[in-house]
């Protein structure tokens, strides 16, 4: 695990990053559909997981910028810029109705990044237990996919106080609309890194992946 330090002084959002943690702290949610007929047709011809799959791609879009890979150290009460944010993703048990979280490493190598992530999947199979340990893992992301629903809007909200910066990303089922198969995908991010712009470009970037991954 690596990271630098950010200069608050230099910092491009300066202004805004000192109002959101100091006047008005808040965070940025929002939830759009986005298509991912291609992403299903491509992981059902090669065989792959589509879970799987998106994991990967939204990974790779979140460790394209630096402004997804903020953290906040209150101990030294600095900011900084992981190298690399990997994904919490987590195994739902049918006959507890829990949950365990898995952690993943993320690696822009596809083939390996997929054989472990269902590696590690397979393993928290395994235990009934919750298995959080956030201490061992600051600079990893929650992704959590809501699979029993194609929802149309998901709030997540953290209490005021406590400056969380890594992203909080949930995803549903998809459904048909017109042909297409659209998928509900909600980003959450701490107003005082991100805002409106910030938060749509997550959508954008995974367009741009899903396009490139399957082409």
């Amino acid at each position: 695990m690596n990271y630098r330090i950010i200069d608050k002084e230099t910092y491009y959002r300066k202004g805004v990053y000192r109002h959101f943690t100091e006047d008005c702290k808040c965070s940025v949610s929002m939830t759009a559909r986005i298509d991912v007929t291609d992403l299903v047709k491509h992981s059902k011809e090669t065989g792959t997981k589509f879970y799987i799959n998106f994991l990967y791609l939204l990974c790779k879009v979140l460790n394209s910028r630096d402004d997804y890979k903020m953290a906040y150290l209150w101990q030294s009460d600095e900011l900084i810029c992981y190298d690399v944010i990997n994904p919490t993703q987590y195994v739902f048990h049918e006959d507890t109705e829990t949950c365990t979280p898995v952690y993943s490493n993320y690696t822009p190598d596809y083939a390996k990044f997929y054989k472990n992530a269902v590696g590690d999947v397979e393993n928290a199979k395994n235990t009934r237990e919750y298995l959080l340990d956030s201490e061992n893992h600051p600079n990893w992301f929650d992704a959590s996919y809501v699979s029993w629903l194609s929802y149309d809007s998901l709030n997540v909200e953290l209490p005021d106080g406590y400056i969380y910066l890594a992203p909080i990303i949930n995803w549903g089922k998809y459904r048909e609309e017109n042909g297409r198969l659209m998928m509900p995908l909600t980003v959450r991010l701490n107003h005082a890194v991100a805002d409106g712009f910030l938060v749509a470009n997550v959508y954008r970037l995974l367009e741009k992946e899903i396009a490139g991954f399957c082409g």
